[in-house]
């Protein structure tokens, strides 16, 4: 699970900001939001509201980053374009089989070499007390190197920097090392991100072709997501409904299209008061962004996984978006996590739904882009559990709250149009 995300001179972010996903264990509300393990206390949800444009999907693209870097793939870094400087910094915390460690790094993104990264392990007692080992640290500017393995340790002023350490030599050689590659590799791979926009079917599609206990559970999100709907499946092509007006038929949404030659293999058919019909021609937008969505929600509970979502509320019904957000905070679940960006407010909900500290904001303004938390407002300031944090938001009392101007627009058009421009 994630515990911290951080950032500095990445894409939109000038200043170092940081998203935590830490619980404050002073606050005893909502308990079954906490996942709690070995004395570390991590939220399961966390909701990140903004307008457009102000950096929300920057935050998701930071967390992208940092996993294509442990995955040693194209992280596509791209330093603030404000800045004279062409180093990015990120990093994380995060809990894997009960233990905490951190993992940061620097990347010059002019040279594409990385010129600093440090991981350490965060060990904490029952009186909360937090003491950091170190396993590895290069410092290439600094000339500071330490290694938990000593003979790799006098290598690391000549290691190239093209990529992190445990991709830039023999890993397997080295004890610890090896076992810090093991740790990140598979915590990036815990990772699924999507953006609601842009999500592919695909994931569903390989799952629905697969006849398993997660097949039937998606089929049950889907059905269950009180869409009308009487059945969802996969279907071979002999049992695909057939009839000219089916067969030139072509889905609305090209984001949503898939090339004719998976056409011709796969299917995919819902079924309404026993009709069946292809669910690619047939089926609204938001239905077919639930069943794209679906696989990766049953995933993530499953298999207790990292789930990032772009834009979550996307043609998608408040209620089933809120019902979605219950499903990661229910206390059945144990260890899955999901961090999602959204504009609907009506999720914003610390009376039946959120602790203080899971709701996030990005504000932009002249100076910069700024990411900040619901419990940064205190109760002399007019913040409670008990408040109505919708009321607050939509008087801008809590920032990160667009401020249009579109009647200047109207005004110009209607001008030009009464001066016969």
């Amino acid at each position: 699970m994630i515990v911290e995300v951080r950032a500095k001179n990445c894409y939109a972010f000038k200043d170092e900001i940081r998203l935590s996903m830490k619980a404050d264990m002073r606050n005893k509300k909502f308990g079954a939001n906490v996942h709690a393990e070995n004395n570390f206390h991590v939220l399961k949800t966390a909701g990140v509201y903004g307008p457009n444009n102000a950096g929300k999907t920057c935050l998701i693209k930071c967390i992208r980053a940092i996993k294509n870097v442990l995955l040693n793939v194209n992280s596509g870094l791209m330093n603030n374009i404000f800045t004279n400087s062409s180093i990015c910094e990120l990093g994380i915390t995060f809990m894997r089989d009960g233990r905490k460690y951190a993992y940061d790094f620097k990347f010059d993104a002019r040279k594409s070499e990385f010129i600093y990264e440090a991981f350490k392990e965060i060990h904490k007692d029952q009186y909360g007390n937090e003491k950091d080992e170190f396993w590895l640290v290069r410092d290439t500017k600094a000339k500071n190197f330490l290694c938990v393995d000593r003979e790799l340790e006098q290598m690391l002023p000549v290691v190239s920097g093209n990529s992190l350490l445990c991709y830039a030599i023999d890993a397997s050689k080295f004890e610890q090392i090896g076992k810090m590659k093991r740790i990140l590799v598979e915590f990036a791979k815990n990772i699924d991100i999507v953006n609601m926009n842009d999500i592919p079917l695909n994931h569903t599609i390989d799952l629905m072709k697969n006849r398993n206990r997660l097949q039937g559970k998606v089929v049950a999100f889907i059905k269950n997501a009180d869409l009308y709907m009487d059945d969802f499946e996969y279907a071979e092509m002999e049992r695909i409904p057939e009839g000219e007006e089916i067969a030139s038929g072509k889905p609305e949404e090209k984001v949503l299209d898939i090339p004719e030659n998976i056409m011709d293999q796969i299917r995919l058919v819902s079924t309404y008061k026993g009709v069946r019909v292809p669910s690619m021609l047939f089926d609204s937008t938001g239905t077919k962004k639930i069943a794209a969505l679906a696989s990766y929600v049953i995933e993530a509970l499953e298999q207790g996984r990292i789930l990032v979502v772009d834009e979550l509320d996307s043609s998608i019904h408040f209620k089933l978006t809120r019902a979605i957000v219950a499903m990661f905070n229910n206390e059945l679940n144990m260890d899955a996590q999901m961090i999602f960006t959204v504009h609907d407010i009506n999720l914003m909900d610390c009376k039946r739904l959120f602790r203080k500290e899971q709701i996030w904001f990005v504000h932009k303004d002249e100076a910069g882009v700024y990411v900040y938390s619901l419990a940064d407002f205190t109760a002399q300031e007019g913040v409670r559990d008990t408040t109505d944090i919708m009321e607050k938001y939509r008087r801008g009392a809590l920032g990160a709250l667009p401020d249009p101007e579109l009647i200047n627009t109207l005004l110009s058009i209607k001008g030009e149009a009464m001066n016969g421009e």
